[in-house]
């Protein structure tokens, strides 16, 4: 009973929050809620910014010092993991479109990528992604893929193939990250499915090893809320992860983490954030609680540590033993924090020292980007994703001039009643049956009173009917995830692509 009327206050906080931030930004001017209105319709809806500019660039963003910064691509969507083949072409992986894109790399030295193109499509919400002999495996949200991969030329061979099938993607966290081990394993990590819960299934909120044929699957370590970075320190090949705390114990409690990862560890959750009990579970698994392996480094609290990667070409003194940790950023304190990508550098005594590396994306209320992940390509260039304006920032040693041209890239068509085969398919009769179920199922769960105003146009300009069906079954948080069948779902979906905006 507890557990529920915690659960209920959850959904109540996360409800007020988007309902009366609107009404606090009108009144009060508050620069921290007006952010938060913008990040939760990023991560509810998709909704971002417009990509920055030369001039936004050279303004707002701040690079450590022996670095250069510019715009690599923009006008992506919801882009999220990278990865740089040794050919210096750039993977991108896009969840809610399903696939993943080739951005090729910069032959004319314009610091441009000179073509982008879908490599593989029709994945189910694709996150992670690495390359090992020859092979691209693609972590999609309820299992692994892999496909034969030429480097050089940048393209995929024969068909794609499921080595790992049947994991739970329902609820909160369902994205998962996979890395090749140079052990002959690959890592995979599965958030968890709520907020702070004792998970049923077991391969919630860990890391999960197997073979690259899929074979010897297992769970590697426990305990793990969302760990979505994954990487090893090139000095001694340890694993390190990093980790989101739980929401809704204030604005500087729990801190969000970095874990030296040991086969058979526990790391805490939910039992313990950090090295403190929980208040709600800290009590219920003595033993569990006595096992937990506190972090190696603690950020603050709701900064959403995601992308880890640890450099290895980089050139500039001061980065020979660091790792670079994109900061997605709060939506849920009540001063915007996060925002930027850091640079963690470990000491000759085992400490490690966190220091600004890319910072600027917020100030004030001006928010133009949250960083998602980084690659490193073997001539040293970085690459940062960039998730609210589907963004890709490069960053080099020494000084680098913004490019004054932008690279059109064409985004992946997006669904209309006009265009969307599915919605032209039904009869007139059908159509308006599932419309009017769907508007039933809005009202029924109070849609309205979360979703208000411009918060539900241009749906129909950014997904496809299978698509936003889709959502409803694993929406991103906060968005709880209600109990609709197939059928509602698409009731829904049909509901909201033909509805018009008259809030």
């Amino acid at each position: 009973m507890r557990i529920l009327k915690r659960l209920c206050y959850t959904l109540l906080a996360l409800l007020a929050l988007i309902v009366l931030t609107p009404l606090a930004v009108i009144q009060f001017g508050s620069a921290g809620m007006a952010t938060t209105s913008k990040v939760v319709l990023n991560m509810v809806l998709g909704y971002g910014g417009e990509a920055p500019d030369a001039s936004d660039i050279q303004q707002q963003l701040d690079v450590a010092e022996g670095f250069g910064v510019s715009l690599y691509a923009s006008d992506l969507g919801k882009i999220r993991f990278l990865h740089s083949t040794d050919a210096g072409d750039l993977l991108v992986s896009r969840p809610r479109s399903g696939d993943i894109v080739l951005l090729e790399r910069d032959r004319n030295g314009d610091g441009l990528p000179d073509a982008q193109r879908v490599l593989l499509s029709g994945l189910t919400r694709p996150h992670g992604l690495d390359i090992a002999a020859g092979w691209l495996y693609i972590a999609e949200s309820n299992g692994v893929g892999k496909i034969a991969f030429d480097s050089a030329q940048g393209q995929t061979n024969g068909s794609y193939q499921r080595i790992v099938d049947d994991l739970d993607d329902k609820g909160n966290h369902w994205t998962k990250t996979l890395r090749a081990g140079d052990d002959g394993w690959l890592y995979l990590s599965g958030g968890s499915s709520c907020n702070v819960c004792e998970e049923e299934d077991p391969t919630r909120a860990t890391i999960m090893r197997f073979r690259m044929d899929g074979s010897e699957f297992g769970v590697y370590a426990t305990g793990l809320r969302n760990s979505v970075g994954l990487d090893w320190a090139p000095w001694n090949n340890a694993l390190y992860a990093t980790d989101n705390g739980r929401d809704l114990l204030g604005d500087n409690f729990p801190p969000c983490e970095l874990n030296r990862i040991e086969k058979g560890g526990f790391y805490g959750w939910p039992y313990v954030n950090a090295s403190t009990p929980d208040p709600d579970f800290g009590g219920k698994n003595a033993a569990a609680t006595a096992k937990n392996i506190p972090p190696s480094h603690e950020f603050r609290a709701h900064n959403a540590p995601l992308g880890l990667r640890f450099l290895r070409h980089s050139t500039v003194g001061g980065f020979e033993r660091t790792a670079l940790v994109a900061l997605h950023g709060s939506w849920n304190r009540s001063e915007p924090d996060g925002y930027k990508v850091v640079s963690l550098h470990w000491q000759d005594d085992g400490t490690i020292v966190e220091q600004d590396f890319l910072s600027g994306f917020l100030q004030g209320d001006r928010l133009i980007g949250r960083p998602v992940d980084i690659a490193e390509a073997n001539d040293g260039s970085l690459y940062i994703s960039d998730d609210y304006s589907g963004s890709i920032y490069r960053v080099v040693a020494g000084k680098t001039a913004v490019s004054s041209r932008r690279l059109e890239l064409p985004q992946q068509p997006q669904g209309s009643s006009k265009s969307d085969p599915m919605l032209g398919a039904y009869s007139p009769e059908q159509r308006d049956h599932l419309r009017r179920r769907g508007e039933q199922l809005f009202n029924d769960y109070n849609c309205s009173g979360c979703h208000r105003g411009a918060a539900l146009s241009g749906l129909v300009e950014r997904y496809e009917l299978n698509e936003l069906a889709s959502f409803f079954s694993a929406p991103t948080p906060p968005m709880p995830a209600f109990p609709l069948s197939a059928e509602d779902r698409e009731a829904l979906a049909v509901y909201l692509l033909l509805r018009p905006n008259t809030d």
